[in-house]
């Protein structure tokens, strides 16, 4: 869990991939919010077209790669829980803070990744490294 986390943290701006209520694949640029309690977390808009593809099919990929061309590539199945210890979390950072003010918003959802699986590669030729989370 703490290469993932520092993997993502050192890398802020992600991009998360869903499948679209049309069908279609979407990606979007998103940031990672914490770890707490052994899961990953994240935060976003309950008025979205993101939040409202992820209602209707759970399953999404995060991705993205670092200045020395290693990338991760995290998948899972978005759970969404009213947790206000995690939109705490999330409101550290003054992005989200400046977007969404205090943690009972009725607008601010948090979700977590369950089953998540993450593969951590580059261009070195060693085998890449995987965790289940």
């Amino acid at each position: 869990m703490n290469e993932v986390v520092t993997f993502l943290n050192e890398n802020p701006v992600q991009y998360l991939a869903t499948v679209g209520r049309d069908g279609k694949a979407k990606c979007r640029p998103f940031m990672f919010a914490g770890e707490m309690d052994s899961r990953l977390w994240f935060c976003t808009n309950n008025q979205k077209e993101v939040y409202k593809d992820m209602q209707a099919n759970p399953c999404v990929e995060i991705s993205v790669s670092s200045p020395t061309y290693a990338w991760i590539r995290l998948n899972g199945k978005a759970v969404f829980e009213d947790s206000l210890p995690a939109k705490e979390m999330c409101l550290q950072n003054p992005i989200v803070k400046s977007q969404y003010q205090t943690a009972d918003n009725p607008i601010f959802e948090v979700f977590y990744l369950a089953g998540a699986h993450a593969v951590i590669a580059d261009f070195s030729g060693n085998p890449p490294r995987e965790y289940d989370l």
